[in-house]
């Protein structure tokens, strides 16, 4: 059996052909946003099994989810919108958890200084940011993820999160201001 490529096809040829029931054309799909959605959702709850259990759900929501796709916005936009509400979802549940159960303890004052050329330190510097990222608060994070991060426009990041641009853009610079006051915590 000759299998069919579907790289060549655009995002609309692959949904319909996924309706039809063609799973390489749904699996072309995950092949091509897979990236994307374990940046958004890494981004967001850091490198975990949480991060893989809910890449995952991003997927089988898309597929449940595909009959009522209209093609209105992109279908990366579409995807993104999903991995960002599971991925809030998350945190949502994680926050009621944790709150049970911890209490905030003193951090020490440290100073970091990004090498831009060491590989190792780069390693040092992304878990550090990482590290501040889990401390942000959800909606601040989103942002900063989806902008700084992943490079979307306001306007995109607008219309992914339903929010006005003005919103975008003022959670952006809250979330710059709450990033350095963590990273100085650190």
């Amino acid at each position: 059996m000759i299998r069919e490529s579907y790289r060549q096809y655009g995002d609309d040829e692959l949904v319909k052909a996924s309706l039809e029931g063609n799973k390489q054309a749904f699996g072309e799909i995950i092949a091509r946003y897979k990236g994307m959605v374990a940046r958004t959702v890494k981004g967001m709850l850091g490198d975990s099994v949480y991060s893989e259990d809910i890449g995952q759900d991003v997927f089988i929501k898309l597929y449940k989810s595909l009959p009522d796709f209209r093609g209105e916005a992109k279908l990366s936009t579409y995807i993104q919108k999903i991995a960002v509400n599971l991925t809030l979802n998350e945190l949502k549940r994680r926050k009621r958890f944790f709150s049970m159960f911890t209490q905030a303890g003193n951090n020490e004052m440290y100073e970091y200084e990004i090498a831009a050329h060491d590989s190792e330190e780069r390693r040092d510097a992304a878990e550090i940011v990482g590290k501040a990222l889990k401390g942000m608060d959800p909606r601040f994070r989103i942002i900063l993820t989806m902008r700084m991060l992943q490079g979307y426009s306001t306007r995109e990041t607008a219309e992914i999160l339903d929010l006005p641009i003005g919103t975008v853009l003022s959670r952006l610079s809250r979330a710059q201001e709450q990033l350095k006051g963590i990273l100085n915590k650190l």
